[in-house]
């Protein structure tokens, strides 16, 4: 890795903390950030690293942390969105949108943004961490990314994380010509801390002794996003793609890989994040 200075969202727990201790390991220079100053303060102890905090639900954290980041990161050859959760009933936040849409898609979109330049200068690789719940519970519609129709958690969870898959491939489109290379990947259902703002049946799995049977260790859910890191784009890997296992993912689902889907999606991720 020779230093290679790599930023880690989500990064305080799960596999956001696996990811960073693995990559230190292998000689990155790992920057972390968190929600809770508490938990990434500890996960940045541990490592020696730099520690940022920003809440997803307030798009003036991402500017914020964008602001500290360009000051004191002036390159970044990984950039691993990996924030998000999902939640219980239907919230707005404090930007008037809905919860789960903004800390899973809309702020990951904005601070990739708002760091394009430096990630340009950089080569950088843009990771962004979605699940295969885009499959099971998603029932997009790119005229409710509010999801204030018939809204469930799940759905805006499953929605979210097809956000994320065509943010990666808009992002691939505009931008690898430029040097930017993208992937989004599904870790697997892993234990940690995921799910515990919901009420739904996925808390259960993750917070009771069924986790034992059903899910992965956070080492073994970070193992793809280490290696988009630490492998080369367009040798190892083909930029813009979905992986699962470090392998593309061919999804039955049209939308994943409909162009005008992704970038009208692009269009009004502008729009609601006032970019």
């Amino acid at each position: 890795m020779n230093g290679k200075v790599m930023v880690i969202t989500g990064a305080s727990d799960g596999i956001g903390a696996a990811a960073a201790r693995e990559l230190q390991s292998k000689g990155a220079a790992v920057v972390i950030v968190g929600r809770s100053p508490a938990k990434t303060k500890a996960v940045a102890a541990e490592l020696n690293a730099p520690a940022y905090f920003a809440d997803f639900a307030k798009l003036s954290d991402v500017r914020r942390l964008a602001d500290e980041l360009r000051r004191d990161v002036p390159r970044i050859d990984v950039l691993a969105n990996n924030a998000g959760g999902i939640f219980g009933r239907r919230q707005l936040t404090v930007d008037g949108h809905e919860k789960t849409m903004q800390v899973n898609h809309l702020a990951p979109f904005l601070l990739t943004n708002l760091l394009i330049d430096v990630l340009v200068a950089s080569r950088a690789t843009v990771i962004n961490t979605s699940s295969a719940a885009h499959k099971l519970y998603s029932d997009f519609d790119i005229d409710d990314l509010e999801v204030a129709n018939n809204y469930t958690q799940r759905v805006a969870y499953g929605n979210a994380k097809l956000e994320n898959i065509l943010f990666t491939r808009e992002l691939h489109k505009r931008y690898h010509a430029d040097g930017i290379s993208t992937a989004a990947f599904h870790p697997g259902s892993v234990a940690s801390n995921f799910a515990s703002d919901t009420d739904s049946f996925i808390r259960y799995a993750y917070h009771t002794p069924l986790r034992r049977l059903l899910l992965i260790s956070p080492a073994k859910g970070a193992d793809t996003l280490i290696w988009l890191a630490t492998t080369a784009p367009d040798k190892d890997w083909r930029s813009g793609e979905y992986y699962v296992k470090r392998k593309v993912s061919r999804s039955i689902d049209d939308k994943v890989n409909d162009g005008d889907l992704a970038r009208e999606l692009w269009e009004q991720s502008v729009k609601l994040s006032r970019l």
